[in-house]
């Protein structure tokens, strides 16, 4: 057996027999950012077959990492801060001191971090990045909010070493990571991404929205609709409060009408409680609106809705309220109105 190839299906380094499976290439990709060889095999992925690595353990990636161990699935972890892992450790994940080794030790590894900067260093740093240490076959499923061109971008150079990418975006906050329940947006080949179902369904509802970058399209436009939705529900209870309703009757009554949404059902009960913990903190969502904005600007496209959300959004970050909640939203509207609702 030539030397390079067992560097490749070296047990020690990598599962190998995902690796067998993933070199077989059984079906032509539907990607053309990966055109120039096919996707990996149909074979079920199981916890006797595929080790599972982990970048990012804050908020939301702890506990999806948590269900893929619970799943029975050998994981190995990164974060830059150690602490925010530790619940991950006790459960039986293995912690790697750079990205590149969990990728040494896994066959499909999976980054939820916070800006595109982070993801650009967490998966192409030439040294330390998850792609220099990915061993051929394996896959990179990035579920950070971020550019789709920094999507395509990765999918390219995981191709250029035999290796897979998916962009996969996701949404339904704190809550929905714990329960499982969280929309996933993916982009890239679609047999990747059905060969992968088994670990997304841990982790919510897969939705293929197309080529590499296509889930973060996807998952921006989600952003753009949550804002506007956020400013209606804060400005629909700064209404209420003024002109004397019992605020919490007012959103009990029209969450079962057409005014109804996630943000009421989600955030509704935080900020009458005024909890505003992050389920998604205001400075990445500031980051979210700031890649559409660009967006926008680059397609020609004027969303005055998504620019007014933005600059509220910023001024919560101004006020040093960037690690909150975004459902702090209502502190900049009880500013704007010089008002403060005592719920309770």
């Amino acid at each position: 057996m030539p030397l390079l190839l067992r560097r490749y299906l070296s047990p020690s380094v990598v599962s190998s027999s995902f690796l067998r499976r993933s070199m077989a290439y059984s079906s032509i990709s539907t990607d053309p950012i990966n055109p120039s060889y096919s996707s990996i095999s149909t074979d079920p992925i199981n916890p006797s077959n595929t080790k599972i690595g982990w970048i990012g353990t804050g908020v939301m990636g702890r506990s999806m990492c948590g269900h893929l161990i619970r799943a029975g699935y050998s994981v190995t972890v990164f974060n830059r801060t150690i602490s925010k892992a530790q619940t991950l450790l006790d459960m039986g994940a293995k912690l790697a001191d750079s990205p590149s080794s969990v990728a040494s030790q896994s066959d499909v590894v999976f980054s939820i971090v916070g800006y595109p900067s982070d993801v650009r260093n967490v998966l192409l740093d030439p040294n330390s990045g998850a792609l220099s240490g990915l061993r051929k076959g394996g896959v990179l499923v990035d579920m950070t909010t971020s550019e789709p061109s920094l999507a395509e971008e990765i999918a390219k150079s995981a191709s250029s070493v035999h290796c897979f990418s998916i962009d996969a975006p996701v949404s339904g906050g704190d809550l929905g990571a714990k329960n499982g329940k969280l929309s996933i947006f993916t982009g890239g080949d679609e047999t990747t991404v059905k060969r992968l179902d088994p670990l997304f369904s841990l982790m919510g509802k897969v939705n293929f929205m197309g080529t590499s970058g296509k889930g973060q399209f996807a998952k921006l436009g989600n952003q753009i609709t949550i804002a506007s939705t956020m400013l209606g529900l804060v400005e629909g209870i700064i209404y209420a409060h003024k002109s004397g309703l019992d605020v919490k009757k007012f959103l009990e009554a029209i969450s079962t009408g057409a005014a109804g949404s996630k943000s009421i059902d989600l955030y509704g009960d935080r900020i009458m409680k005024r909890d505003f913990d992050p389920g998604f903190y205001v400075n990445h969502f500031v980051k979210d609106l700031g890649i559409c904005l660009n967006e926008c600007q680059r397609m020609g496209l004027a969303l005055p809705g998504l620019a007014l959300a933005q600059q509220l959004y910023l001024s919560l970050k101004a006020h040093g309220q960037g690690d909150l909640g975004t459902q702090a939203l209502i502190l900049a509207l009880e500013r704007l109105n010089n008002v403060k609702i005592d719920f309770y």
